[in-house]
Order: structure tokens, then sequence, then C-alpha cells
């Protein structure tokens, strides 16, 4: 007499509230002996640590971020709506030296936003980077001026994003973000390069950044216009 067998795998990943992925393993037999049946059944199920699978990070709607090449921590919103990222300035000016692009920019907040977060005035004001290039922004609605074109050009800069204890370099806008709770506004190009995902339901998850110089990698987002 003959019997067979066959066994599917249904991989689906589950992450539970502790971050830990959860593999859940289907069976399906065609049996003849109850033997096939005991075979199926032994299939145990497999939990995979969080640690074990690096490649995405979840973090929450607000998160504390290093910005190294300034040497400050900023709060800052995580936006998958929003494709670039940008950081709060004022007195924007460019300029050349050595024969090359740079941008001299204030980090803009409210004095009482920058008292909570302890920043000096020389980490702050006449900031200069090396400038990136130029990008043009569609602006929103209610910002719209009659005969002005419908975007804003922005100058760019290459910053190094830490979040917890992962650290990328993505391309920068400047603008005016005063009107905002967050001085800083991480898009989902960063967010892609970072690997992470984010879940609405939390802020500041992350804790405090710490990330080495090892873990740098240099991933700047493409130009879009």
């Amino acid at each position: 007499m003959q019997f067979w067998t066959r066994v599917v795998l249904d991989k689906n990943a589950v992450l539970n509230k502790e971050g830990i992925r959860y593999m859940r393993f289907g069976c399906a037999c065609g049996l003849g002996y109850g033997l096939a049946i005991a075979l199926c059944l032994a299939l145990p199920m497999k939990a995979v640590a969080d640690g074990e699978d690096p490649g995405k990070i979840i973090l929450g709607l607000n998160e504390e971020v290093m910005i190294e090449e300034l040497g400050i921590a900023l709060p800052a919103k995580l936006d998958t709506g929003a494709q670039s990222a940008s950081l709060s300035a004022r007195q924007i000016r460019t300029f050349k030296r050595d024969g090359q692009d740079w941008v001299s920019f204030d980090l803009w907040m409210v004095p009482e936003q920058r008292a909570k977060i302890g920043l000096e005035q020389d980490q702050w004001r006449t900031l200069e980077l090396p400038l990136s290039k130029h990008v043009r922004i569609k602006r929103r609605a209610e910002n719209q001026i009659d005969g002005a074109p419908g975007y804003s050009r922005r100058p760019v800069v290459e910053l190094t994003l830490c979040v917890r204890d992962r650290a990328r370099q993505v391309d920068v806008n400047l603008t005016d973000r005063s009107d905002f709770r967050f001085p800083l506004l991480v898009g989902s190009e960063a967010l892609v390069s970072l690997g992470a995902l984010v879940d609405p339901a939390q802020s500041m998850s992350g804790g405090a950044p710490s990330c080495s110089r090892e873990e740098t990698v240099g991933l700047a987002a493409e130009e879009t216009e």
C-alpha cells in the first residue's frame, strides 16, 4: 500500500509588541497513514529574535535625531507622507569657498525651544556647510502666492542623521519651519535609507541616539525636482 505526504511552509512574519518576529508555519497533508499526520503536527513554531534581522527598525512618529555634522540632537517628526528631509533655517546665504559652493544659515527655533534643548549660540547661529544642490519643493496650498511659482527653491546639504543606533547620510533641505512644532522633518527618502518603519502610536521610543562612525553609511538620496 502506498501513501504520500506534502508539507507547505507558509512563512508569514508577525511582529508582536515586544518586537519579536514569529514565523507561522502552515501544514497541508495528503495521507494514507496516521504517521503522515504526526509528521505534520510535529512542525514547530519558530521564533526569530529581532536582533537576528537587523534590516528594519520600528520608530515612533516623533524621535530624537542626532545631526553629527552639527553635533546636536533635535526633536524630529518622521513623516512618510513627505518625500524629503527639512531642517529649520533662517538667514540662508550661499557663497564660494575655495571655488566650492557653501551655504550659511541660522538653525531656527523659538528661544524657548533652544533653551529647552540646551543649544549654545555657536551651535545655532551662522552655521556653514558645503552646498550639495538646490531642489524645488511644491508649496502648500495655503502658502501659494498670486503670480509666484507654485514651488520654493531650497538649498540642500548632506547631513548624517543618527536615530537610535543607526546613522545614514541623507540630503536635507533648508527652510523656515518656525510655524511647525519640530525643527527637523525626516521624510520618506531618509526613512528608506535608515531602514525605518514608523508606528504612529509611538513617540520618542528610540531613546537617545548612540551612533558610532562605523555605523554611518553614506546613502544620500537621489535628486528629485
